[in-house]
């Protein structure tokens, strides 16, 4: 037997939503950033890893350069990344993702991020050495618009945020040069009410604010919904960009 609305919700609400982990994403960008990530930072001798989250991307890294610092702003997200990447002597800094970065100019020949929540181009160009790299995965125009429109109605304005045309522009007005740049869009499916609830308190920027207590009538149609089509299918958004300093 099905577990009920209420089982399902109560669930998702009191799942931990310390770090960075999606195991229901059904889709993942052809590219593999996680390895090509990795490749780079093999390769760099001083790196920072901006927006960490809980630091599992970078755990994940075969090999890290001499000197490795992270940034995150989450407090619980901080003391998770600390942990896992201490022991592989990964500083941690907690920030709040505004500028200033806390670091000086020229201080890494590489930077990463994995789907960063704010981009400060100017900053990760003043923080880059001369023909020092920036490499990362967005998250795109318009990603699981599917589900923030079913809560918050039309987004017309909202869907040009993020598009990875303007990210370009912006990076290369910062004095970068676009080496690579990669769009996808992949399929995502929510096979219950509990994972919508899960994602919604988890990224809370796609329908900010969100309580179960507020959305509780739209959240039981939605699960008549997912039970009814088996699912609730949305299309995230994701590109890869590679920018180097001059």
């Amino acid at each position: 037997m099905s577990r009920s609305f209420d089982e399902l919700v109560a669930e998702a609400e009191s799942a931990s939503v310390d770090g960075w982990d999606f195991s229901w994403l059904d889709g993942r960008p052809t590219w593999g950033y996680q390895t090509l990530m990795g490749e780079r930072l093999g390769g760099a001798g001083a790196a920072l890893d901006i927006q960490t989250g809980g630091g599992e991307v970078l755990a994940a890294a075969p090999s890290l350069p001499s000197v490795m610092a992270a940034t995150e702003s989450w407090p619980p997200n901080v003391a998770k990344a600390t942990a896992l990447l201490r022991s592989r002597g990964v500083v941690v800094v907690a920030d709040a993702d505004e500028p200033p970065l806390p670091f000086a100019d020229s201080a890494f020949d590489l930077v990463t991020s994995r789907h960063p929540a704010t981009v400060w181009w100017s900053e990760i160009a003043r923080v880059l050495e001369p023909r020092g790299t920036y490499f990362a995965q967005h998250v795109g125009h318009a990603s699981v618009f599917e589900l923030v429109e079913y809560f918050l109605g039309p987004q017309p304005e909202a869907r040009r945020g993020r598009h990875y045309e303007d990210e370009s522009a912006d990076a290369i007005a910062a004095g970068l040069t676009i080496v690579d740049l990669r769009f996808e869009r992949l399929r995502m499916e929510f096979f219950d009410i509990g994972a919508v609830v899960y994602f919604l308190r988890k990224v809370i920027w796609m329908v900010p604010g969100f309580t179960v207590a507020q959305y509780r009538d739209r959240l039981r149609e939605l699960d008549a919904q997912i039970r009814r089509d088996r699912s609730f299918v949305a299309y995230s958004s994701r590109f890869l960009i590679e920018a180097r300093k001059s």
